[in-house]
């Protein structure tokens, strides 16, 4: 790195989205240098649940153990009216991707607090500056300067190649750059009522959603013996309604909670917002996360967003850097990264009309019941479903019965030598191309393998068990999870990305996706 730049990337922002960038770029080698205005963790817990996919991201930033010991796994969503009924019911079935589950329930400033801890072990490739307030940022043909003041006056400028402004839904990045916010910004104001649980009740574990036209109600159990209701105030109440903890306990009463269950120690007011910036890029510099969009809180995925906004965007630049991809790599981020979030965005959309009572029985039915047609892949609840990727660095069909855009499963695996481990863990951190009981590269021409080869591609033939390996790098399929996910989709082979994402198969060509 040239003398001339402080770090290889600004991260603007270091709630999670810019922690996971920080992490993601450091993994590749990237020197980061961070910027957060507040000295310390925003202490009201926003988000209240991470997935399997967010757990995988985690696990290959090495730090997936020491998460998992903040957070709680969580059983069940729901759907109840306030005499007892119950509307619908998602039970989680046990995760593909690698999770003991598949959601968990956290309580952020906890979680967020490990996070910055894994940060601090990054080999010193991760540098922060706490109480720096970014004011200006500017940008030429070869590098960023980022201006920050602190409280004390000092005014420091730094000098990288990119920035990442995952500075928050008022981001001053985003409006320094002359970027748009297009969307909406509900008129309802809710109150969010953070407690300290006394005793357990009933299906404390499941996230019930208490559906009603005037009051529906978030009722969500959070990591470390914290729970949460989230309560929107009618026309004619306001936030100077609820002044104190004592004015706020009608509310929890009418859902039969008491102060034997739990103790109150916080309550905060938001509106929802639907929103999404115009563009994520402008020239060096990324939006990511609340920067780039904004959702109601009913699919949870808000902050899980916005992280893998971060690590979609940091496996890329970070290679970038290296010089291992080049720059046009970046014009694929926003394309993968925007139908993903406009996706979470709608489904939050839909389940909010559910809770409020907006939606016929027949559209409430549709969001949980498969289609009438026959389908390749097993058909699972879009709130709970593996990700597919819509668009972005792809080769091939998109659609049910394709395996291209899709997340491999990650089942515990054999290698040639005898170990068994989680997928990734035998895989590493590389494109990667899978054969189903065959070497993939004897299934490329010279001109794709010359392809594959120059992005340090590693070839893997997957044996079953009941078969000897032929050669040093194989891997063995211990449950026959992964050789039947090929059959499913009628492939020999596929091309999987770092993120874990077919990139290509041999039904529709195992080139390099241009």
């Amino acid at each position: 790195m040239s003398q001339d730049y402080d770090a290889d990337v600004a991260v603007i922002g270091y709630g999670p989205t810019g922690v996971v960038g920080a992490l993601t770029l450091a993994r590749q080698g990237a020197r980061v240098i961070a910027f957060e205005r507040d000295e310390e963790i925003y202490p009201r817990a926003r988000a209240v649940t991470v997935n399997d996919w967010t757990m995988r991201i985690f696990q290959g930033l090495g730090i997936g153990e020491r998460v998992q010991k903040v957070i709680d796994p969580q059983r069940a969503l729901r759907w109840v009216t306030y005499d007892g009924q119950e509307v619908m019911r998602i039970q989680h079935p046990p995760s593909t991707l690698g999770a003991k589950a598949r959601f968990y329930n956290i309580y952020q400033p906890v979680m967020e607090a490990e996070l910055r801890a894994c940060a601090r072990d990054s080999g010193g490739l991760i540098s922060v500056r706490y109480g720096a307030e970014v004011t200006d940022v500017e940008q030429d043909a070869t590098g960023v300067t980022v201006t920050t003041h602190t409280a004390t006056g000092e005014v420091r400028r730094y000098r990288t190649r990119y920035a990442i402004a995952a500075d928050g839904g008022s981001s001053g990045t985003r409006q320094r750059l002359g970027i748009d916010l297009l969307g909406d910004t509900s008129e309802v104001t809710w109150v969010v009522i953070d407690c300290r649980v006394k005793r357990w009740w009933p299906d404390r574990d499941v996230l019930t959603f208490w559906t009603d036209k005037e009051r529906p109600v978030v009722d969500i159990a959070l990591s470390a013996g914290n729970h949460r209701w989230e309560i929107p105030l009618k026309p004619h109440e306001s936030e100077a309604d609820f002044p104190t903890s004592a004015a706020v306990w009608p509310l929890l009463r009418a859902l039969g909670v008491s102060e034997d269950d739990v103790e109150i120690h916080q309550h905060a007011f938001y509106r929802h917002h639907v929103r999404m910036a115009r563009t994520w890029r402008a020239g060096r510099v990324f939006l990511a996360g609340d920067a780039a969009h904004l959702m109601p809180p009913w699919a949870g995925a808000g902050m899980q967003t916005g992280m893998r906004d971060a690590h979609d965007l940091g496996w890329k630049l970070g290679r970038v850097l290296a010089g291992r991809l080049p720059e046009s790599w970046l014009d694929a981020y926003e394309a993968e990264r925007r139908p993903n979030a406009a996706f979470y965005t709608d489904l939050a959309v839909r389940l909010g009309r559910v809770i409020r009572q907006e939606v016929s029985d027949e559209e409430r039915a549709a969001l949980s019941a498969p289609p009438s047609e026959g389908l390749v892949s097993p058909f699972e609840p879009p709130l709970i479903a593996p990700p597919v990727l819509a668009a972005g660095w792809l080769r091939g069909p998109l659609g049910d019965a394709s395996i291209v855009g899709r997340m491999v499963p990650q089942p515990v695996v054999g290698d040639t030598v005898g170990r068994m481990a989680p997928l990734d863990e035998l895989l590493g951190d590389a494109f990667v191309l899978l054969g189903d009981d065959v070497d993939p590269s004897t299934l490329l021409t010279e001109e794709e393998r010359r392809q594959w080869d120059a992005l340090g591609a590693r070839y893997r033939a997957v044996r079953p068990r009941s078969a000897h390996t032929q050669g040093p790098d194989e891997l063995v399929d211990l449950d026959g999870v992964l050789r039947a996910w090929l059959r499913r989709y009628g492939v020999r082979a596929v091309a999987l990305r770092p993120d874990r994402f077919v990139a290509a198969a041999d039904t529709s060509g195992l080139a390099v996706p241009a």
